[in-house]
């Protein structure tokens, strides 16, 4: 997160993207990013990442999202990138359960990494293959409830609900952010500036992470 100084961007928020190896979480970045679809895409091996700059409340906002490989061997590389992260995005595959089971898996290591007051969206992906569904949105809506997050279906293929998803973190964000400020500002603390996300050995305008080392 950062309440950065900057002449193109007013905030600058850091989202992950977190849940099972095959879930669509490189299609959900790059259809809002880039507002592509690719059937054919590959798994994601250590971190990628990309940005799109949007308004936000009459403020611009640049959200960096981390695109993080679902698969075993590769989460003690990207637990690292949850610290920084003021949003996450915690999606599963509608059509598979095994991706929904662990969804409870993902969120302990998210909140284990990540800081108290991250806001979390747990998506359902793939709402085009609703013929297909082997988890409820009921069943989903109620483990959102229990867990304190909030809920909704999308479809990278057929850009349903991406747009929706994270616009909808974004704002949460602020909102905390604006309610910080506002409780320094009363406090007579003033509102921090300069602080910034850490991005170690990334590329400034690429969506791929160099290589990294344990």
């Amino acid at each position: 997160m950062a309440y950065k100084v900057d002449h193109e961007y007013d905030y600058l928020f850091k989202i992950v993207l977190i849940g099972d190896s095959g879930v669509g979480k490189s299609n959900i970045l790059s259809r809002f990013t880039r507002n592509e679809f690719a059937l054919d895409s590959k798994s994601t091996i250590g971190v990628e990442f990309a940005t799109r700059t949007l308004q936000v409340e009459g403020k611009t906002v640049k959200a960096q999202i981390w695109d993080t490989a679902g698969q075993e061997r590769y989460r003690a590389i990207t637990s690292a990138y949850y610290r920084g992260a003021v949003g996450a995005l915690l999606v599963y595959d509608i059509t598979k359960r095994q991706t929904f089971d662990n969804v409870l898996r993902w969120l302990h290591e998210l909140r284990d990494h990540a800081d108290s007051n991250i806001v979390i969206m747990m998506v359902g992906n793939k709402s085009d293959l609703n013929h297909l569904r082997a988890v409820s949105a009921e069943d989903a809506q109620g483990l959102a409830e229990s867990e304190s997050l909030s809920f909704m279906e999308t479809s990278a293929l057929e850009a349903y609900n991406v747009e929706k998803a994270f616009q909808t973190v974004l704002l949460d964000i602020y909102k905390i952010i604006r309610k910080k400020a506002l409780a320094a500002q009363e406090s007579g603390t003033g509102v921090p500036h300069g602080t910034t996300i850490n991005v170690n050995n990334m590329s400034e305008n690429g969506t791929k992470k160099p290589c990294c080392s344990t």
